[in-house]
């Protein structure tokens, strides 16, 4: 075979490669394909998070209006979860801990922040107590535990509601699909789901719902600090 049949036999496979007009044809589909894609998961996500707000606003309140309780009697808030939802259990952390500079800071912590800690637990006893053990030994009663999972079957986080239902915390639990075994217990005070398929808008839609909480916990005690008698 001669470079010209090489040749022709290439521009015959890729012809936008070869052919300007072809070229910008090829590009302008994929832009159009990704645009289509970019608007439908944001009107999905949108939906979703409606669907969640319309679902569970009064319920998100209330559990706000809880954990406020909470915090001004000195409880704290620890915050767990696997994988990207341990990311989303420190960014919560983070929410209480450095709010706005007009807002006051609250003690909260991560429980997958110390891997020493996280890896001898999974090393020397088991990966489903990682977190039980942690709020068995940090944890006490008046404290807010807050457990988030896509799936909302991950073992150490059922194993860690049903401690810290023990230890006398508020306990809340946000997860996905159809709340999995996190919704056949009855140690979750306050439970969250995100009814969808996908993992991305399910976890889309669980940073929506705590910055909701964390909002509205943050309004719930400038209120009472507003009112007579407050601090």
């Amino acid at each position: 075979m001669t470079n010209d049949d090489m040749q022709a036999d290439l521009q015959a496979l890729y012809p936008f490669l070869y052919s300007d007009e072809s070229r910008l044809a090829a590009v302008n589909a994929v832009i159009e394909h990704v645009r289509r894609s970019t608007v439908d998961k944001a009107q999905e996500i949108i939906r979703l998070r409606s669907l969640v707000m319309e679902r569970d606003g009064d319920r998100l309140a209330a559990a706000a209006d809880a954990m406020a309780q909470r915090f001004t009697a000195g409880g704290r808030l620890l915050a767990f979860g696997n994988g990207g939802s341990s990311t989303d259990a420190q960014d919560l952390v983070s929410l209480f801990l450095s709010p706005a500079p007009e807002m006051p800071s609250l003690p909260a912590l991560c429980l997958t922040n110390d891997i020493a800690v996280v890896t001898a637990l999974c090393n020397d006893i088991g990966f489903e107590v990682v977190f039980s053990r942690q709020l068995a030994a940090l944890g006490r009663a008046g404290d807010i535990a807050v457990g988030i999972s896509t799936s909302g079957n991950s073992a150490n986080l059922l194993w860690a509601f049903n401690e810290a239902a023990r230890g006398g915390m508020l306990t809340i639990g946000i997860c996905g699909y159809d709340g999995g075994k996190m919704a056949e217990l009855d140690s979750i005070d306050y439970l969250f789901v995100v009814p969808s398929l996908s993992v991305h808008r399910i976890q889309e839609a669980q940073t929506t719902i705590y910055h909701v909480l964390w909002e509205l916990t943050m309004a719930a005690l400038e209120n009472t600090s507003a009112e007579p008698g407050g601090d």
